[in-house]
């Protein structure tokens, strides 16, 4: 094998290894970050590199890179001396979410109204029916929410905005409804009686597929808030059983 060969093989097997150590660290983040958003591992709690590896089968590299791009994104918070943890909940914390969230997401709702297209419209249907289909198959009474559920709730909410033709607009407001998913978990899991949400969210495509933006407006408002007060509800439980 001549220099050249040498060089170009040489050069194939750098871009192969930071090809798969990129895989690697993006698959370590997405299941990291999903059960941060899901509460598996609970607010404040430690995230020990050597514990992850031994939950996650990851090495401690895309591991540590996971870490830090949740630490980015707020998930969880770096310190020198205690090392890693799952950013702590609170109701001033979720208070600020939910108004950043209505200063966004109205916003966006409507511009997505003036600018949807049918293939706009076709998938909210689309998605709501995924929502629906999941939604029918929970059990009844109380329901800690599940990873497939969480998804196709996003993908509805976020298909509702879609056509919005600001890129960081929606960037932001999907950064907001992943910060809202723990306060959702948590409130799932302190709930006592059954809460389905999917007549909300009939109600709430209906009046955006009709163009009729006042109301959809109002409707998602009142959407965003009521994940608020199931949450407080949720603390106040808490609280409550801890005294």
């Amino acid at each position: 094998m001549n220099a050249h060969n040498l060089f170009f093989m040489h050069n194939f097997l750098i871009m192969q290894n930071s090809a798969s150590n990129s895989t690697l660290s993006e698959q370590a983040f997405q299941v990291l970050r999903g059960d941060v958003l899901s509460g598996r591992h609970a607010p404040e709690s430690k995230l020990k590199v050597d514990a992850l590896q031994q939950m996650y089968g990851f090495s401690s590299s895309p591991l540590r890179e996971a870490l830090n791009r949740l630490v980015q994104e707020g998930l969880v918070k770096a310190d020198e001396r205690r090392g890693f943890r799952v950013t702590p909940i609170s109701p001033s914390d979720l208070a600020d979410i939910t108004k950043m969230r209505l200063m966004l997401d109205i916003p966006a709702l409507m511009e997505s109204i003036k600018a949807g297209d049918d293939a706009w419209e076709a998938e909210i249907v689309a998605a709501f029916h995924r929502l629906e289909k999941i939604e029918s198959r929970l059990p009844q009474g109380p329901v800690v929410l599940d990873a497939e559920w969480s998804q196709r709730h996003r993908d509805f909410h976020m298909a509702l905005i879609a056509a919005c033709p600001s890129e960081r607009q929606l960037s932001w407001s999907m950064s907001l409804f992943d910060q809202a998913e723990r306060y959702r978990h948590f409130a799932a899991r302190n709930r006592t009686a059954s809460k389905k949400k999917d007549e909300e969210h009939r109600t709430l495509m209906k009046a955006v597929l009709r163009r009729d933006g006042q109301t959809a407006a109002a409707l998602l408002s009142e959407h965003i808030r009521s994940t608020q007060t199931n949450v407080m509800a949720a603390f106040a439980s808490q609280q409550k059983q801890n005294t």
